[in-house]
């Protein structure tokens, strides 16, 4: 007799995957952690002071280098925020970049001359700035649609009041309380 063996399936169409263009499986592989908004704005700031350094040190402070990461990292934190702090992206970008400009903008012998060069540096470079505040407001708000998409197709599904609800009847009313 041959020996038996356990195999193991997977519920939910493990052909799905297959059929998937080889960019949308990478991207299926990429971790999707939910941060709070707090946490969404800790991480913007961390990755952009990180980044700041890393440009200033290896690409002595190049603008260009510095805006295109910051774009990564705005659409980064909108994908990677809760659903209830969707609105914390769009806000927490601009105030990481300026932070991590600090590494970016040339430094002058003393703290006002560095000041001086971080305000030229962010009025100068507004366009990406607002460019990573625009992504992440996009990001946000395709997620907010098909959040509101996915509800509306949800109350279609099981009726306005929850399943089993007549077709046009009112929901049941509370009993009144009792006056003693």
């Amino acid at each position: 007799m041959p020996a038996e063996s356990a195999t193991v399936y997977r519920a939910g169409g493990g052909g799905t995957a297959r059929r998937l263009p080889p960019l949308l499986r990478a991207l299926r592989r990429f971790p999707n952690p939910r941060l709070t908004g707090l946490g969404g704005g800790l991480f913007c700031v961390v990755a952009m002071l990180v980044l700041g350094f890393l440009d200033g040190v290896l690409f002595g402070g190049s603008v260009a280098v510095y805006g295109v990461l910051f774009l990564l990292v705005s659409g980064l934190a909108a994908g990677w925020v809760r659903k209830a702090d969707l609105v914390a992206a769009p806000v927490s970008v601009p105030i990481a970049y300026a932070l991590g400009a600090l590494f970016v903008a040339d430094s002058g012998s003393d703290l006002s001359t560095h000041l001086a060069n971080l305000v030229t540096m962010l009025a100068t470079s507004a366009g990406w700035l607002y460019g990573g505040t625009l992504v992440a407001g996009l990001v946000v708000t395709v997620r907010k649609v098909r959040l509101m998409a996915r509800k509306a197709a949800q109350q279609r599904r099981t009726g306005p009041h929850g399943p089993g609800a007549g077709a046009g009847q009112e929901p049941p009313k509370a009993p009144r309380p009792r006056r003693a």
